[in-house]
């Protein structure tokens, strides 16, 4: 049994027409990556958060081209919220610039 993260994690970020989003992340590998800073760590939460947030802000970010796969839960969906979307996945394939057609 994985352990309940106890935090809430959230990407923010502007759509194609600049509408910012803030949707929360549901992803296992969210939570592995924090069980793992935080281990690192000794049991340091803020250094442990220190290093998710690098991870995803310096390394993700900055380097890969970043995908989200995105669902829904029945306590959101009861809702009708104007989003009821959760990140339930990210894809992060390293950023490869396409060459130059002449």
């Amino acid at each position: 049994m994985i352990p309940k993260l106890p935090y809430k994690f959230f990407y923010r970020f502007l759509d194609d027409e600049g509408k910012e989003s803030k949707l929360m992340i549901e992803d296992w590998e969210f939570g592995s990556l924090y069980w793992n800073c935080l281990r690192n760590a000794n049991g340091n939460e803020n250094i442990a958060l220190r290093k998710v947030k690098e991870q995803y802000e310096d390394n993700f970010i900055q380097n890969k081209d970043l995908y989200f796969f995105l669902g829904t839960t029945k306590k959101w969906h009861r809702r009708r919220t104007n989003n009821p979307f959760v990140i339930i996945g990210v894809f992060y394939p390293k950023i490869e610039l396409q060459g130059r057609l002449f």
